[in-house]
Formats: structure tokens, sequence, C-alpha cells
């Protein structure tokens, strides 16, 4: 298969300009007219609700709330937070939608092996969990989410990996639906860790195309054309 698009966002980016994009390029890779992509970015502080959202999980509305349209519940995006969209042809590569969760729950655990620390699934939560035994017996964080939407094969939406933002705002909702003594949220930061959200793009990528293939930036399918007009004159 072609390398896949890899994009980083510099600022911020509006919600629902990151969701008319995917929109976009996810119908252009239906029909045939663009290749797969992913997009790493940040997000101004919002709450977004999936699905399977429930009201009372919106505890109070600190910032604006959207309707995501992905699976999954409420949750947090802002600062800090490195989210991945991933817009892949599943129907190229497998058409298994259980199998490509796992899958992106295996490249953040990857990921955050990168860093000494320890991913772990869940079977009855969704997301990347850390254990913190300094904080009781039991008591586990999460660190990151996941959420995603199929359209025609084609993957929406993606993840969210906590780096160093604001934990506060996570208070304002239940993340994920997930409420109790015993769990919480974290970051990379907040384990005593000083990583970059550079750092961390570049374990993503790394682990990326261990597990999906080759990546490659706009700036190297430019030059990729430029060589081919190159050699056709």
């Amino acid at each position: 298969m072609p390398p896949v698009e890899w994009r980083v966002s510099e600022t911020l980016v509006p919600y629902e300009d990151a969701l008319a994009t995917m929109a976009e390029r996810a119908a252009a890779i239906a029909e045939g007219r663009a290749g797969e992509m992913v997009w790493l970015l940040e997000h101004p502080p919002l709450y977004t609700a999936g699905t399977s959202a429930r009201p009372e999980d919106l505890i109070e509305a600190r910032f604006p709330v959207f309707d995501a349209g992905r699976g999954g519940q409420f949750t947090y995006h802002g600062p800090g937070q490195r989210v991945a969209y991933l817009m892949l042809d599943l129907k190229r590569r497998k058409p298994d939608v259980r199998a490509y969760v796992a899958t992106l729950e295996e490249w953040i655990i990857r990921g955050l092996a990168s860093f000494n620390v320890r991913g772990e699934r869940r079977e009855d939560r969704i997301g990347v969990w850390v254990r913190r035994p300094e904080k009781g017996e039991g008591r586990e964080d999460k660190i990151a989410a996941i959420g995603i939407r199929i359209r025609k094969w084609v993957s929406l939406h993606g993840i969210s990996l906590n780096v160093d933002p604001d934990l506060t705002h996570f208070s304002g909702i239940v993340p994920c639906g997930v409420s109790g003594q015993l769990y919480g949220v974290t970051s990379l930061v907040d384990l005593g860790l000083p990583v970059t959200l550079d750092d961390v793009d570049l374990a993503l990528r790394r682990e990326f195309e261990s597990l999906f293939g080759a990546t490659r930036t706009p700036g190297q399918a430019a030059e990729a054309a430029g060589i081919a007009s190159a050699r056709a004159i």
C-alpha cells in the first residue's frame, strides 16, 4: 500500500474544522480520490459526546460541548493532549473493526513503552490505563482514550494521549463513563516524565509504521511528485 500521509498541526485546531476536514478526506479516500492520512493536532479546551454519552455524565459544561459522531461517551480535549485522527481504508487493509481498535490500543501501548510507561488494556473499560499503586491498592488512571467511527470502511476520529494537559479540566465530565474512587486520569508529565509533544510524535510515528506501514509527510509527497515530473520531461 502507498505510504500514509503524516500531518502535524502546530496550532490549535477548532473542533468543527477538524470534523469537516476529516469528513472530506474520508469521503475522498472512499472514492479513491485521496490517500490515507494520520493527522496529529491539539484542540482548544472542549468536551465531546460520543454516541453512547449519558447526559448525567456531563457534570459541568465548563467548555463548549460538541456532538462528536464517534462511538463512546464523554471525553475532554485540550492543549497538551496529543490527538491523532486516522483516516485509513479498512476495506483495503482489513475490514474488521475489533481488530482495528485492538491495533490502536497496541499502538498507544507501544508508544508509551518508549517512555518506560506500562500501558494496559481493560476488558470492561475502553482506552489505555496505567496502574497507580502509590495512590492506593487497585488504583488506576486513564492515560489515553479511543473513539472511532467507520464510514464506507474508512476510519474517522482516533485516539487522544495525555502528554501534559490540565487534568483539572476533566472534572467537568465523567471521562468515558468511568467513575469511582479507583479510577482517575493521568498524563505522561503527571507520571513524572518531562516529555514533550514532539517526543510523543516521534514515538507514535515509529510505532505506527511498525503496525500500519510506511508514512510520508506532505513535503515528501510534493518532492516525490517533482522528481516524477522531472523524469517524465
